[in-house]
Protein backbone atom coordinates (compact mmCIF):
# COMPACT_ATOMS: atom_id res chain seq x y z
CA UNK A 1 0.00 0.00 0.00
CA UNK A 2 1.43 3.35 -1.02
CA UNK A 3 2.06 5.89 1.72
CA UNK A 4 2.39 9.62 1.30
CA UNK A 5 5.23 11.72 2.63
CA UNK A 6 3.28 12.22 5.82
CA UNK A 7 1.60 9.33 7.61
CA UNK A 8 -1.21 10.74 9.73
CA UNK A 9 0.33 13.36 12.01
CA UNK A 10 3.77 11.75 11.86
CA UNK A 11 6.18 13.29 9.34
CA UNK A 12 8.25 11.08 7.09
CA UNK A 13 11.75 10.38 8.39
CA UNK A 14 14.78 8.68 6.84
CA UNK A 15 17.34 6.53 8.62
CA UNK A 16 20.93 7.45 7.78
CA UNK A 17 23.70 4.86 7.76
CA UNK A 18 27.17 5.18 9.21
CA UNK A 19 30.18 3.22 8.04
CA UNK A 20 29.34 -0.50 7.68
CA UNK A 21 30.74 -2.88 10.33
CA UNK A 22 31.36 0.02 12.75
CA UNK A 23 29.39 0.70 15.91
CA UNK A 24 27.04 3.64 15.48
CA UNK A 25 28.70 5.53 18.33
CA UNK A 26 32.36 5.43 17.30
CA UNK A 27 34.20 8.23 19.07
CA UNK A 28 37.51 7.15 17.59
CA UNK A 29 35.93 7.69 14.15
CA UNK A 30 34.20 10.94 15.07
CA UNK A 31 37.39 12.56 16.37
CA UNK A 32 39.35 12.26 13.09
CA UNK A 33 36.26 13.51 11.22
CA UNK A 34 36.10 16.56 13.47
CA UNK A 35 39.81 17.21 12.92
CA UNK A 36 39.41 16.95 9.14
CA UNK A 37 36.46 19.34 9.17
CA UNK A 38 38.37 21.80 11.36
CA UNK A 39 41.37 21.65 9.01
CA UNK A 40 39.03 22.22 6.06
CA UNK A 41 37.44 25.21 7.77
CA UNK A 42 40.81 26.65 8.78
CA UNK A 43 42.37 26.18 5.34
CA UNK A 44 39.49 27.60 3.33
CA UNK A 45 38.83 30.49 5.73
CA UNK A 46 42.55 31.36 5.71
CA UNK A 47 42.54 31.39 1.91
CA UNK A 48 39.47 33.65 1.82
CA UNK A 49 41.04 35.98 4.42
CA UNK A 50 44.32 36.25 2.49
CA UNK A 51 42.55 37.05 -0.78
CA UNK A 52 40.32 39.60 0.97
CA UNK A 53 43.15 41.42 2.77
CA UNK A 54 45.75 41.33 -0.02
CA UNK A 55 44.64 44.01 -2.48
CA UNK A 56 47.07 42.74 -5.11
CA UNK A 57 44.86 39.65 -5.40
CA UNK A 58 41.69 41.65 -6.10
CA UNK A 59 41.80 40.88 -9.81
CA UNK A 60 39.50 38.70 -11.93
CA UNK A 61 42.20 36.08 -12.39
CA UNK A 62 41.88 35.29 -8.65
CA UNK A 63 38.08 35.13 -8.62
CA UNK A 64 38.05 31.36 -8.97
CA UNK A 65 40.13 30.59 -5.86
CA UNK A 66 37.66 32.05 -3.33
CA UNK A 67 34.82 30.49 -5.31
CA UNK A 68 36.45 27.09 -5.03
CA UNK A 69 37.02 27.65 -1.31
CA UNK A 70 33.38 28.69 -0.75
CA UNK A 71 32.09 25.70 -2.73
CA UNK A 72 34.30 23.40 -0.67
CA UNK A 73 33.07 25.01 2.55
CA UNK A 74 29.44 24.68 1.48
CA UNK A 75 29.84 21.06 0.40
CA UNK A 76 31.59 20.08 3.62
CA UNK A 77 29.21 21.96 5.92
CA UNK A 78 26.25 20.34 4.14
CA UNK A 79 27.40 16.87 5.21
CA UNK A 80 28.91 17.79 8.59
CA UNK A 81 25.76 17.89 10.80
CA UNK A 82 24.41 14.44 9.97
CA UNK A 83 27.81 12.72 9.99
CA UNK A 84 28.73 14.06 13.41
CA UNK A 85 25.21 13.35 14.71
CA UNK A 86 25.60 9.69 13.72
CA UNK A 87 29.05 9.14 15.24
CA UNK A 88 28.75 11.37 18.32
CA UNK A 89 25.10 11.05 19.37
CA UNK A 90 23.86 7.92 17.54
CA UNK A 91 21.19 10.10 15.93
CA UNK A 92 20.36 8.48 12.61
CA UNK A 93 16.86 9.80 11.85
CA UNK A 94 16.34 12.82 9.63
CA UNK A 95 13.03 14.44 8.67
CA UNK A 96 12.00 14.42 5.03
CA UNK A 97 12.19 18.22 4.63
CA UNK A 98 15.64 18.37 6.24
CA UNK A 99 16.80 15.56 3.95
CA UNK A 100 15.54 17.48 0.91
CA UNK A 101 17.40 20.62 2.01
CA UNK A 102 20.63 18.71 2.64
CA UNK A 103 20.34 16.92 -0.70
CA UNK A 104 19.80 20.25 -2.50
CA UNK A 105 22.84 21.93 -0.97
CA UNK A 106 25.11 18.91 -1.54
CA UNK A 107 24.23 18.66 -5.23
CA UNK A 108 24.16 22.44 -5.70
CA UNK A 109 27.61 23.04 -4.21
CA UNK A 110 28.90 20.02 -6.12
CA UNK A 111 27.69 21.57 -9.39
CA UNK A 112 29.23 24.93 -8.43
CA UNK A 113 32.56 23.31 -7.64
CA UNK A 114 32.52 21.43 -10.93
CA UNK A 115 31.80 24.69 -12.75
CA UNK A 116 34.70 26.43 -11.00
CA UNK A 117 37.09 23.67 -12.06
CA UNK A 118 35.92 24.07 -15.67
CA UNK A 119 36.42 27.83 -15.50
CA UNK A 120 39.93 27.35 -14.11
CA UNK A 121 40.76 24.84 -16.86
CA UNK A 122 39.52 27.27 -19.51
CA UNK A 123 41.50 30.08 -17.86
CA UNK A 124 44.68 27.97 -18.05
CA UNK A 125 43.89 27.05 -21.65
CA UNK A 126 43.53 30.69 -22.74
CA UNK A 127 46.62 31.77 -20.77
CA UNK A 128 48.85 29.08 -22.31
CA UNK A 129 47.39 28.41 -25.75
CA UNK A 130 46.07 31.89 -26.60
CA UNK A 131 48.33 34.14 -24.55
CA UNK A 132 47.75 37.12 -26.86
CA UNK A 133 44.01 36.93 -26.09
CA UNK A 134 44.48 36.53 -22.34
CA UNK A 135 43.50 39.61 -20.35
CA UNK A 136 44.08 39.03 -16.62
CA UNK A 137 42.21 42.23 -15.75
CA UNK A 138 39.18 41.41 -17.88
CA UNK A 139 35.90 42.03 -16.04
CA UNK A 140 34.40 38.99 -17.71
CA UNK A 141 35.68 36.95 -14.78
CA UNK A 142 33.02 38.46 -12.54
CA UNK A 143 30.31 37.52 -15.03
CA UNK A 144 31.68 33.98 -15.15
CA UNK A 145 31.48 33.73 -11.36
CA UNK A 146 27.82 34.75 -11.43
CA UNK A 147 26.99 32.27 -14.20
CA UNK A 148 28.65 29.41 -12.32
CA UNK A 149 26.73 30.18 -9.12
CA UNK A 150 23.42 30.55 -10.93
CA UNK A 151 23.93 27.28 -12.79
CA UNK A 152 24.59 25.39 -9.57
CA UNK A 153 21.61 26.96 -7.80
CA UNK A 154 19.05 26.67 -10.60
CA UNK A 155 19.86 23.31 -12.17
CA UNK A 156 19.39 21.40 -8.90
CA UNK A 157 16.21 23.17 -7.78
CA UNK A 158 13.81 21.08 -9.97
CA UNK A 159 15.33 17.90 -8.49
CA UNK A 160 14.28 18.95 -4.99
CA UNK A 161 10.81 20.03 -6.20
CA UNK A 162 10.18 16.80 -8.14
CA UNK A 163 11.21 14.41 -5.39
CA UNK A 164 9.07 16.27 -2.84
CA UNK A 165 5.93 15.38 -4.80
CA UNK A 166 6.41 11.59 -4.95
CA UNK A 167 5.49 9.05 -2.23
CA UNK A 168 7.89 6.84 -0.31
CA UNK A 169 6.65 3.45 0.80
CA UNK A 170 9.65 1.12 0.97
CA UNK A 171 12.36 0.84 3.58
CA UNK A 172 13.47 4.33 4.53
CA UNK A 173 17.06 3.38 5.30
CA UNK A 174 19.56 5.36 3.23
CA UNK A 175 22.96 3.92 2.41
CA UNK A 176 25.02 6.99 3.36
CA UNK A 177 25.54 9.38 6.26
CA UNK A 178 23.83 12.13 4.27
CA UNK A 179 21.02 12.47 1.75
CA UNK A 180 21.69 12.01 -1.96
CA UNK A 181 19.13 12.16 -4.75
CA UNK A 182 20.02 8.79 -6.28
CA UNK A 183 19.89 7.18 -2.83
CA UNK A 184 16.44 8.61 -2.06
CA UNK A 185 15.05 7.50 -5.45
CA UNK A 186 15.65 3.85 -4.46
CA UNK A 187 13.00 4.22 -1.75
CA UNK A 188 10.25 5.65 -3.96
CA UNK A 189 7.22 3.49 -4.72
CA UNK A 190 5.81 5.73 -7.47
CA UNK A 191 6.89 6.44 -11.02
CA UNK A 192 10.44 7.86 -10.98
CA UNK A 193 10.98 8.13 -14.73
CA UNK A 194 10.70 11.94 -14.79
CA UNK A 195 13.02 12.27 -11.80
CA UNK A 196 15.54 9.82 -13.22
CA UNK A 197 15.45 11.42 -16.67
CA UNK A 198 15.96 14.92 -15.30
CA UNK A 199 18.77 13.75 -13.01
CA UNK A 200 20.49 12.02 -15.93
CA UNK A 201 20.15 15.20 -18.01
CA UNK A 202 21.62 17.29 -15.20
CA UNK A 203 24.54 14.88 -14.72
CA UNK A 204 25.32 14.89 -18.45
CA UNK A 205 25.05 18.68 -18.79
CA UNK A 206 27.08 19.41 -15.66
CA UNK A 207 29.50 16.69 -14.55
CA UNK A 208 29.67 14.98 -17.95
CA UNK A 209 30.11 18.14 -20.02
CA UNK A 210 32.42 19.67 -17.40
CA UNK A 211 34.73 16.66 -17.29
CA UNK A 212 34.84 16.52 -21.09
CA UNK A 213 35.68 20.24 -21.28
CA UNK A 214 38.46 19.84 -18.70
CA UNK A 215 39.86 16.83 -20.57
CA UNK A 216 39.87 18.61 -23.94
CA UNK A 217 41.36 21.76 -22.39
CA UNK A 218 44.26 19.86 -20.87
CA UNK A 219 44.87 17.86 -24.02
CA UNK A 220 45.33 21.14 -25.88
CA UNK A 221 47.35 22.62 -22.99
CA UNK A 222 49.74 19.64 -22.95
CA UNK A 223 50.07 19.82 -26.72
CA UNK A 224 50.93 23.53 -26.52
CA UNK A 225 53.42 22.99 -23.67
CA UNK A 226 55.24 20.21 -25.54
CA UNK A 227 55.71 22.60 -28.46
CA UNK A 228 57.52 25.12 -26.24
CA UNK A 229 61.23 25.11 -27.06
CA UNK A 230 62.55 26.53 -23.81
CA UNK A 231 62.84 23.96 -21.02
CA UNK A 232 62.44 26.66 -18.38
CA UNK A 233 59.26 28.02 -19.95
CA UNK A 234 57.90 24.47 -20.35
CA UNK A 235 58.53 23.67 -16.68
CA UNK A 236 56.89 26.93 -15.62
CA UNK A 237 53.82 26.19 -17.74
CA UNK A 238 53.52 22.69 -16.28
CA UNK A 239 53.86 24.00 -12.71
CA UNK A 240 50.91 26.36 -13.16
CA UNK A 241 48.64 23.43 -14.00
CA UNK A 242 49.69 20.91 -11.32
CA UNK A 243 47.60 22.35 -8.47
CA UNK A 244 44.50 22.55 -10.65
CA UNK A 245 44.96 18.97 -11.88
CA UNK A 246 45.20 17.79 -8.25
CA UNK A 247 41.95 19.62 -7.43
CA UNK A 248 40.26 18.00 -10.45
CA UNK A 249 41.39 14.52 -9.40
CA UNK A 250 40.34 15.04 -5.76
CA UNK A 251 36.86 16.07 -6.94
CA UNK A 252 36.20 13.62 -9.77
CA UNK A 253 37.70 10.38 -8.38
CA UNK A 254 35.19 10.16 -5.45
CA UNK A 255 32.45 11.25 -7.84
CA UNK A 256 33.25 8.37 -10.19
CA UNK A 257 33.30 6.02 -7.19
CA UNK A 258 29.81 7.12 -6.11
CA UNK A 259 28.56 6.74 -9.68
CA UNK A 260 29.88 3.15 -9.86
CA UNK A 261 28.26 2.29 -6.49
CA UNK A 262 24.85 3.56 -7.59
Amino acid sequence: MSSSNRTGSSPLTFILTGIPSLLMSSYWMALPLCCLYLLMLLGNCTLLWIIKTDHSLHTPMYYFLPMLAMADLGLSLSTLPTMLAIFWFESTSLHFEACIVQMYFIHSFSAIRSGVLVAMAFDHFVAICCSLCYLPDNEGGGVGVGVIFMRGICVVLPIAILIKKIPFCRSRVLSHSFCLHQDMLRLVCGDVRVNSLYRLTVVILTKGLDSLTILLSYMMIIRAILNIVSQEARAKAFSTCISHLCAVLIFYIPLIGFSIIH
